[in-house]
């Protein structure tokens, strides 16, 4: 009957029995035990599933409300951007509020006007009218494209100044001022603030040799001419040509402008690349040095090239007729005559019998067709006079050049022409620029040349002509060339020897 009571009758007691039986002959539930268990339910359940995958099923639907369920919860706990509560602070004057502003340190971007100005006090009183300086003290300089009266006139001197000032030293720069001279300017106090101030001092580098002072005394402005002693004895250099004859010149003390005329020189001599280690270089340029330091450097006068092996090169530079020109050692100018190539390009059609390109038939080419780039400069072929240039017919854009003893060129075909009738050109001179004006398929250059009228083959005719000294004007060349060459090699101190120059004073 107990057992009975207990445990329940066959029929309905036996699955509590069994369950009840089960559960306490089972081993107590570890915490690693529902920590899988949890894993193994949460792998099971996918609590946060890819929204990306599945879209539309119960488990998409489940993880969207889980994710509105997050973010509503985050929104709700969050704490807000309420200002922090604090105690009132003291109720300030304008004035005061101005002051305490001007001293604090505030973003610029929320207006902040620190370090501009200081918040007035008892102590500041307002001015009626701001003092001025009594003098202005200015250190100007000439620009490479400037003048000095705008010079002077950037700076703020008066133009009834600048106009005194040019007045008084026009005579002084004749060619104007170098670019770069350095100005130092004094201007004085003005008598009202209606009206300029005042120049009441000037000083620059007129010259080389000369400096030119102005200065203000009793209303009137004064110069003062300060002489400045200049050693124009020509510089010499030489030297061994090493890896290369430029960077040797360049180590030795060489100005680059003197290096590259001396190459140019040579190379109309020699083959600059037939140039080999060991050759020795000899150059002469005038060279003017003050003795304040400042240099100018002239034109190349001398260019020497002794070499080891090969010919030997001696030129040097020599007035005849009123033209300047490199004369060798013996007295023989420099050829003068046809270029290589009037354009640089190459002949893309020969002189002779041709189907025209465009009329489409055959006819004399009468000339010479040099491919160039579109807007190369052409350049003539030898000295002379401009005698047409204009547009031509066929020829389009065309300048015709006559040389003197028969013999004229034309240039055909140009995109704009650079040379006037009548106009006398020398070597090597732009005359004009490729084009495809008139009869043309092309940008191209057509060159004709002509003997007594007739067109010939340009390729067929080579004319030169050279100048040749002789007499007392081949002995004075040979005596200028003997006392370039007995130069001392580097510079000469001078100013040793000699005294000071007195400055030169000269009335209102």
């Amino acid at each position: 009957m107990f057992q009975d009571s207990q445990f329940g009758s066959q029929q309905g007691g036996a699955p509590v029995s069994l369950w009840l039986a089960d559960s306490l002959a089972r081993t107590p539930v570890t915490p690693q035990d529902w920590r899988s268990r949890l894993r193994d339910w949460a792998d099971e359940v996918e609590l946060a599933p890819d929204l990306g995958q599945r879209i539309g099923s119960l488990t998409w639907f489940r993880g969207l409300a889980t994710c509105f369920g997050l973010c509503a919860t985050a929104l709700y706990l969050s704490p807000g951007f309420q200002p922090v509560p604090g105690a009132p602070g003291p109720q300030l004057s304008d004035a005061h509020y101005d002051e305490v502003r001007s001293q604090m340190i505030t973003p610029l971007a929320l207006g902040a006007d620190s370090g501009h100005r200081m918040g007035p006090t008892d102590a500041v009183q307002p001015l009626r009218e701001t003092p001025e300086r009594p003098q202005i003290e200015l250190n100007a300089q000439v620009g490479s494209s400037d003048s000095l009266p705008r010079a002077l006139s950037r700076a703020g001197v008066s133009s009834g100044d600048v106009s005194t000032v040019m007045a008084m030293v026009s005579g002084d720069i004749d060619g104007g001022v170098k670019p770069g001279t350095r100005l130092d300017i004094l201007l004085g106090r003005r008598a009202s603030r209606d009206r300029p101030r005042p120049l009441d001092r000037l000083a620059f580098r007129a010259r080389l040799d000369l400096s030119v002072e102005l200065t203000r005394a009793g209303g009137v402005l004064s110069v003062k001419r300060i002489p400045i002693r200049v050693d124009n004895t020509p510089l010499r250099i030489q030297g061994v040509v090493g890896e290369s004859i430029y960077r040797s010149a360049r180590a030795a003390g060489a100005p680059p402008s003197a290096v590259q005329a001396f190459l140019r020189v040579i190379a109309q001599q020699v083959d600059l690349g037939s140039i080999a280690a060991g050759d020795r270089y000899d150059i002469v340029t005038d060279y003017h040095r003050a003795e304040t330091g400042d240099v100018e450097v002239g034109e190349l006068l001398y260019a020497g090239l002794k070499r080891a092996r090969g010919k030997s090169v001696d030129m040097l530079k020599w007035t005849k007729d009123g033209r300047t020109e490199w004369f060798e050692a013996s007295g023989v100018g420099e050829r003068r005559g046809v270029l290589t190539s009037p354009v640089a390009g190459r002949i893309s059609s020969g002189f002779g019998m041709r189907s025209h390109p465009i009329l489409r038939y055959r006819r004399l080419h009468a000339g010479v067709d040099f491919a160039a780039r579109y807007g190369s400069p052409i350049y003539a072929v030898t000295d002379g006079v401009i005698s047409y240039a204009g547009r031509h017919g066929g020829h389009g854009n065309y300048v015709r050049i006559e040389h003197g003893s028969g013999l004229a060129t034309g240039y055909a075909h140009m995109s704009r022409i650079a040379a006037a009738p009548g106009q006398r050109v020398r070597r090597g001179q732009v005359i004009g620029y490729v084009g495809s004006t008139g009869l043309s398929t092309g940008p191209h250059l057509h060159y004709e040349l002509y003997r007594n009228g007739q067109v010939v083959n340009p390729l067929s005719v080579k004319f030169t002509t050279t100048a040749q000294l002789a007499g007392s004007e081949l002995a004075a060349f040979r005596a200028k060339l003997a006392q370039y060459q007995g130069l001392r090699v580097g510079l000469h101190d001078s100013f040793a020897q000699k005294a000071p120059a007195a400055p030169v004073a000269q009335g209102k």
